[in-house]
């Protein structure tokens, strides 16, 4: 078989690649090792970004997805910092009510791979290892268990342990820019917020790093916990303990788990994070999603940002074709592009995950927040606007927070 472009992967980055290259002409095969759908472990949480990015991706998705009844709208977010002082921040940008929302992943990326499927020019093959990736005169060789076939350009979009990556890239893991996560499924839990607000806590025994809670429908919840790798070792956390014993012991949480029921055993997984610039190209491959780490540092949160580059992707592939150029050189345009795109983003954020650190920092900005109304609104507006978010990690504006 002989297409233009193979995606190997076919979560939210493979899968946008893949619609916006549906108007291309371009013929695409998208290839998954798994069966659709199928489950990836994840927080399950969709950021208003996520919610734009499919509009931008295209039209007929954004009203599939405003019409898909099996989410769970989540108007804004409570952090609690160390000592338990929470700052509920809802999601509304220059008055304009928002929302996020939760959705099981295995149901999200079951609704973008169907989607895809609608493409005349788009081949799916599912359930297929790929065993081998080889360089040919013309292209790129890979082959499967039931399967091979050609093509001039790979997108790897297939997560953090990207075989594309480690078949033709580069990226290793660097542990001071990786995080360690675990998730579990309960039900019967109780006292989510109203507006069903995702709830984040940063507890002193897991910083830089959050528990996390996400409320579903009929008092489910998708709860779990991700740390810094290199704090995990260093100050030698068992996280599976740890999760269990802050459900277990801890007063906020406690009273909220104690008739809950884990509907699976705990599942962990790795966060590739964007606090550090990447090679994420080469000669006829592009990284994409966690393939490319490029989950945001302090949040943890990468949908949003799978989706964008899969959509930078194919808008680059495009180019290739137009200029019949598919090496490294003219690949670095992409690089180029995701870090002019994402880089800000990822610098403040891991700032802002670096002052994490500092836990009477982070107490103080807590309580100051609950005494006034210009910090709530700056916060706000800080969820939605990079220049904002900025403003956090000057010096000079907790100096000034002193005498508020």
């Amino acid at each position: 078989m002989k297409f233009d472009v193979a995606i190997v992967g076919a979560g939210p980055a493979g899968s946008s690649a893949a619609i916006k290259l549906a108007q291309s002409g371009l013929k695409v095969t998208v290839i998954d090792r798994a069966s659709f759908p199928r489950d990836k472990i994840c927080g399950d949480a969709l950021s208003v970004d996520v919610v734009n990015q499919l509009a931008m991706l295209s039209p007929e998705l954004a009203v599939e997805f405003e019409k898909f009844s099996e989410k769970t709208p989540a108007h804004g977010v409570s952090i609690y910092a160390p000592n338990g002082t929470p700052i509920n921040i809802p999601f509304v940008n220059k008055n304009v009510n928002k929302c996020g929302y939760i959705i099981p992943r295995k149901k999200f990326d079951h609704l973008l791979f169907q989607h895809l499927k609608t493409f005349q020019n788009i081949k799916c093959i599912e359930n297929q290892k790929i065993s081998k990736f080889s360089r040919t005169e013309s292209g790129i060789e890979i082959v499967g268990k039931d399967f091979s076939l050609q093509c001039q350009l790979v997108i790897g979009a297939d997560g953090a342990y990207s075989t594309v990556n480690k078949k033709l890239g580069e990226i290793s893991v660097d542990k001071d820019h990786h995080s360690a996560g675990l998730r579990m499924y309960y039900k019967n839990v109780t006292g989510f917020n109203e507006g069903n607000y995702i709830e984040l806590y940063f507890f002193n025994d897991i910083l830089p790093g959050y528990l996390w809670v996400f409320p579903l429908s009929d008092h489910r919840a998708n709860v779990g916990i991700g740390m810094l790798s290199s704090a995990v070792d260093s100050k030698r956390v068992n996280l599976r303990a740890t999760l269990r014993t802050l459900l277990d012991s801890h007063p906020l949480l406690k009273h909220r788990f104690k008739e809950a029921i884990p509907l699976e055993n705990v599942k962990g997984f790795g966060l590739p994070l964007g606090s550090k610039q990447r090679s994420i190209s080469g000669d006829r491959f592009l990284l994409t999603g966690d393939a490319a780490g490029l989950i945001d540092p302090f949040s943890g949160e990468g949908i949003a940002n799978a989706i964008r580059s899969g959509r930078v992707a194919a808008e680059h592939v495009i180019t290739c074709f137009d200029a019949h150029d598919f090496l490294a050189q003219y690949n670095k345009f992409y690089d180029r592009e995701i870090y002019r795109r994402m880089g800000k983003e990822f610098r403040i954020s891991r700032s802002l995950q670096n002052l994490c650190k500092y836990p009477k920092l982070f107490n103080f900005l807590a309580t100051k927040s609950n005494q006034s109304t210009y910090l709530t609104d700056l916060l706000t507006q800080a969820l939605a606007e990079i220049d904002v978010k900025k403003v956090l990690i000057r010096p000079g504006f907790y100096l000034r927070l002193l005498f508020r």
